[in-house]
């Protein structure tokens, strides 16, 4: 695979996931994930000290990271044999039912971002700024409903033909990753079809939709400081992985990047 796709021409469109790959969130929401599940594990576990705490790095790739607050919760509960009520969309943050777990989350989530804010990556700007002297339209999607106001302050959106996020995928009644429903969506809307498109993601869900949606290439984006998910991500169905945007960005447009 040469990073141009299983064609010979680049891509002619680029959908990106914005959390892990555009921004340097996905650390902030594995904290809001972790004080949320670590508090039901002690309420709902059978009894104090039976289950381990939430694995912020781990079990945060694996069972949560891409997916939609409540799936992402319904899928760590499973996988831990806790079994709750789903609950209501609007239920208050407890313990009592997923959609409770997950609005904790939510409420934890927006405490921390007033505290420590949210940065762009340094590549990510430069990145995107030489697709767009490409002729390369770019869409970052994500399944936050904050990610439209965080990639505004990060002073990426000028950048971007397409911004999604989760308040998008209410309003369309998307299925969440590892469906490929959001991708597909943000290629239409690019003008671009699934294989003339590359997706760049860090989650395992994101390059499995990928897959799924029969895009041209999915690159996997592994910042992590030793390399940590680079065989999983490729397990998963991408193409290559890169550690970061310009690096990938630089070996198909080179002249531009």
């Amino acid at each position: 695979m040469n990073g141009r796709g299983r064609g010979s021409a680049p891509p002619e469109g680029v959908v990106l996931d914005t959390d892990g790959v555009l921004l340097d969130s996905a650390v902030v929401h594995a904290a809001a994930w972790k004080i949320a599940f670590d508090a039901c594990l002690d309420r709902i576990a059978p009894a104090r000290g039976t289950q381990a705490p939430f694995d912020a790095d781990a079990e945060y790739r694996r069972l949560v990271d891409g997916r939609s607050r409540y799936d992402g919760a319904a899928a760590f509960l499973t996988a831990r044999g806790l079994h709750l009520p789903a609950g209501e969309p609007h239920d208050p943050p407890g313990c009592g039912t997923v959609w409770g777990v997950a609005a904790h989350k939510e409420q934890t989530f927006v405490a921390l971002l007033r505290t420590g804010g949210v940065r762009a990556f340094a590549d990510a700007r430069p990145a995107l700024a030489a697709l767009r002297t490409a002729g390369v339209p770019c869409a970052a999607v994500s399944a936050s409903r904050h990610a439209r106001a965080l990639i505004r302050a990060a002073g990426l959106a000028g950048l971007l033909a397409v911004i999604m996020d989760g308040e998008d995928i209410a309003r369309l009644a998307l299925a969440g990753k590892p469906d490929p429903a959001l991708f597909l969506h943000a290629a239409a809307a690019l003008g671009r079809r699934p294989q003339e498109t590359a997706v760049a993601e860090d989650a395992l869900a994101g390059v499995e939709a990928a897959r799924r949606g029969g895009f041209g290439l999915v690159v996997g984006v592994d910042r992590t400081p030793l390399r940590r998910t680079a065989d999983l991500l490729r397990q998963q169905g991408a193409d290559l992985v890169v550690p970061d945007l310009a690096t990938w960005v630089r070996s198909v447009w080179g002249e531009h990047g």
